[in-house]
Order: C-alpha cells, then structure tokens, then sequence
C-alpha cells in the first residue's frame, strides 16, 4: 500500500511539472533542424540558434547547404551558387501585365489578410505599429542564396510605399515602375538589424505588397584564363554571317568601347549602378565582341545593334540592380537579350523573364561553371530560357560546367579568342557560350524577322547535334547548336 502511494504521488507531481511548463514553439517551416526548433522552444534568440547551429565550423545547418534559417550574416556582396528549394514544388508564378498602371486602380485592390487590422489602420493615417508589434503571417523564411543583409525588394501596387516603411521600421532605398514585374519596386533598407527572413515573413501580412524577396547576388561566368573555332563547330559560314538590325541587348559588365573590334556595334549604354566606380571592362566586351565583333575578332553577327546595360562590378551585382537593366532593355524593343551570369533563385527575376519572354523576347543565359554536381543556376533554370553549356573544340563538355534538366543547348566556349579590355584574350565559361547562341540565333533573325522566340527555341531544339547520351540530357541539353539546319528547319 505505502508502494502505491508513493507512485501515485510522484505521477500527481510530474502531472503539475507539465501542466506548468510554458507551450512550446510551434513552426510550419520544413527547412527547420530539430536543433533550430529546439532553440525556438527554449526562448533563445535567432542569432543564438544559428551560432549553435554551425559550432562544428562549417558554417552550414546540416542538410540544407548553404541556407541557413531566419537569417544569413553575410557581406554584401559575396558571391556562389546555392542549392534549389527542396521539391520544387511551387506555385506557378503570377503574371502581371507588363503594360499595367499599377496606381491606376484598374485591378481591384487586394483583400488584406486577417490579422493586419494594425496595418491597415497605419495606411489610413492611424497609430504607428512597433515592428515588434506584428504579427508574422508565416514562419521567418530560410532565405537560399547569398543577398545582401540589411535589405528586402518588395512590388506595391499603388502609393503605400512610404506607409509600409513606416509601418515596418523600414528606409526607403530606392523605388521605380517596373515594366516587366508590372508594379513598383521598392527597396527596402532594415536599419534595426532585423533578419531578413522575419522582415519578409512580417511584410507577408500587408495586403499592399504583392512579392517579397532578398535581394539576392549574382555572379558573372568566366571560368579561366587560337583562333575562334566556334563558327565551324556551330555551323556557321563565317563569311555569310550577319545579324544585321537586329536589336540585342546584353546585360554585363561595363565595356572598352574604344576596342576596334566593337566599332559602330554599340547603339546605346544604360549604367544600372551609376555610383559604382567603374574598374572591369573585359568580360563585357568579350560578351559584345562573340556576338557581333568585327574586324579581325569577327563576332557570330556582325551588323547588330547591342544595347549593352552595365549591371555588374567586380564579377558581382544585386537583384535590383539587374532588373533595373532587363526594364532597360525591355523599353529599347531588342529582340534577344543576353545574360551570362548565374545565381539563386528568385521570384521576381522570374516573373520578369517570364513577362520579357510574353513580349516576344528570345532570353539567353550561361548554364553556369559550378560543376558537375552544382545547383541549377537562374537565370538560366527559368523555364523560356535558353541555358547554354560550354564545349571545346572537339565536343567535349567544359569541366566545370554545370549539369542538370536545364541545360538546353551546348555551344563553344572553352578557349576562345575574344575581344578583351582594349586588346583580346583567351577566354573560357559558359558565359561565351551564351554569348554565341545569342550571336547565332541573331542570324536566324536576320534571315526572317517575323521568327518567333517559341518558333527560335524549337528548331535550336529540333536540329542540335546530339552529343553524349541518345536525346536531351543533363550534360549537353538537346546537343550542340547547329545554326544551318536551324536555318534549314521548317517554319
């Protein structure tokens, strides 16, 4: 008897120990570690969790790469590539009217979320609310890819810009009407040191924000450091080409455009990032003299007309920064616009490109030089772009090539000569890959204007000689360009 009493006793106290203990942090977020969300049970502080999480030195939460929950510390420019979401299985992204007004009132407005009753009443002249105040719609998100720390791009539809900072804690950076996403793009500063995932998951409660992103890094793609041999493994009659008229825009570094070899190309300049000091110019006009060189570094179309929109420093630029550069380039009515660089995912690159692509815009982009076993690489991986690997002068994959379902289309790009600064160089990456489709498929232009980009995007596909294994593979895509069957293909 005494025996049960005894346990009885010890269960009634471990009954009142529990019913005492505070709830436990519930979360939704996948990406989180049992580590992370033990942290969040015990009360410590984002900060706290993540140093915890990456004692071991690496600096990764284990199984997730390089994403890291809540918030990533990084320098502002710092650059790589990083794994996709695991699934990836998201929502198709929206498609915005790329000629929309968005403050003209013609869509209806959007039907605030419950719960943003505070900001609402901020928008409407009411009392200021405390960021610490908000309510997040979701769980901080584990935000992939490197971006810079202290900022968030956002599209707003209307005039709410300064009402959002205000209601959040945020600085305005920077803001402008964009043409393809079809909203105003705001960069948002976060001067408290917030990180960037709870920022993004508190604006997710605003009904006047349509997308919320990091603003992620991008990197150009020149692996390393003769005479051009990709018109003869791209089947083009280096005597016959021309891409004559046909308008192109290439989104890089500044250029040399006192470089002979880019004599009369260039019909206009746009600097995406005017309070940068200029320092690089040889990867962009590499980029401009393979697609329409001319002289003794004859490019795959001479007589087109590059619109060349300077978005890159050092190797590097930011989210905001190019698509500043593909608005650029939209307005000035190209035909194909060229992008040899490579970074995260974003969405509203995405939703750019996709817009650009409704416009009838042939979008290029380098695969990437991360190696066999990198992530897919944006903008490339975005479905209706071209995502161009590298090959040698006998076929041969680059080595450090990306792999993947995205590659679409191999084409030369390791050892070749191109025009450099004010003389030339060897240059090698699938960024001159890239740049000798774009150069090729302004032939296919030049030949019939009224060619469609689903109509280009097809007959690369159909008429590509296949290398490596039998039909499209993650190596090659559908196979090396081959510009005269294309040319030869049926309308």
């Amino acid at each position: 008897m005494a025996r049960a009493v005894i346990r009885f006793a010890a269960l009634l106290v471990a009954a009142m120990i529990i019913g005492a203990a505070p709830a436990l942090a519930q979360t939704n977020d996948p990406n989180l570690t049992q580590t992370e969300i033990d942290c969040l049970n015990r009360g410590a502080t984002a900060a706290d969790c993540i140093k915890r999480d990456t004692e071991d030195g690496s600096g990764e939460r284990p199984g997730a790469g390089s994403a890291a929950t809540n918030a990533v510390f990084l320098p502002a420019l710092i650059v790589d590539l990083f794994p996709n979401p695991v699934g990836g299985g998201q929502a198709p992204l929206p498609t915005p009217d790329p000629r929309r007004d968005p403050a003209s009132g013609a869509l209806p407005p959007p039907v605030p979320p419950a719960g943003a009753t505070a900001i609402q009443a901020a928008a409407a002249g009411g009392p200021i609310v405390s960021p610490s105040d908000l309510v997040a719609a979701e769980p901080p998100r584990a935000v992939v890819g490197d971006f810079v720390p202290d900022e968030v791009l956002v599209t707003v539809e209307g005039d709410a810009v300064q009402q959002i900072a205000a209601s959040f804690g945020l600085e305005v950076r920077s803001q402008r009407q964009s043409q393809l996403l079809g909203a105003t793009l705001v960069r948002f500063g976060i001067p408290d040191g917030r990180p960037v995932g709870v920022v993004l998951a508190q604006l997710a409660a605003d009904g006047r924000t349509l997308r919320r992103e990091p603003n992620h890094v991008y990197a150009l793609q020149q692996a390393a450091t003769i005479v051009n041999y990709a018109f003869e493994r791209i089947a083009l009659d280096a005597r016959g080409a021309s891409g004559e008229n046909v308008r192109i825009a290439v989104i890089d570094t500044a250029i040399d455009d006192t470089n002979p070899a880019l004599s009369g190309v260039i019909a206009d300049q746009f600097d995406a990032m005017p309070d940068v000091p200029i320092e690089a110019r040889d990867h962009g006009t590499s980029i401009d003299g393979l697609i329409a060189g001319v002289g003794a570094l004859k490019g795959m179309a001479p007589g087109a007309r590059i619109y060349h929109a300077r978005a890159f420093e050092g190797g590097k630029s930011t989210m905001d920064v190019i698509l500043a550069a593909l608005d650029w380039a939209a307005e000035q009515d190209v035909r194909i616009i060229n992008m040899s660089f490579v970074g995260p995912k974003n969405d509203l690159l995405g939703v750019a490109c996709r817009n650009a692509r409704a416009l009838g815009i042939v979008l290029v982009a380098a695969a990437g030089n991360n190696g066999p076993k990198a992530p897919y690489g944006y903008p490339a991986a975005f479905d209706g772009v071209i995502a161009v690997t590298a090959t040698d002068a006998k076929d041969g994959l680059m080595q450090q090539a990306n792999r993947g379902a995205y590659v679409f289309l191999s084409a030369p790009g390791v050892e070749m000569v191109a025009p450099s600064g004010a003389g030339s160089d060897v240059v090698t990456g699938t960024s001159f890959a890239a740049a000798i489709v774009t150069g090729a498929i302004a032939n296919l232009l030049h030949a019939a204007p009224d060619r469609s980009a689903d109509w280009v995007e097809k007959a690369l596909a159909a008429t590509a000689r296949d290398l490596g294994p039998k039909g499209r593979d993650n190596d090659f895509g559908y196979g090396l360009l081959n510009i005269e069957a294309a040319e030869a293909a049926k309308e």
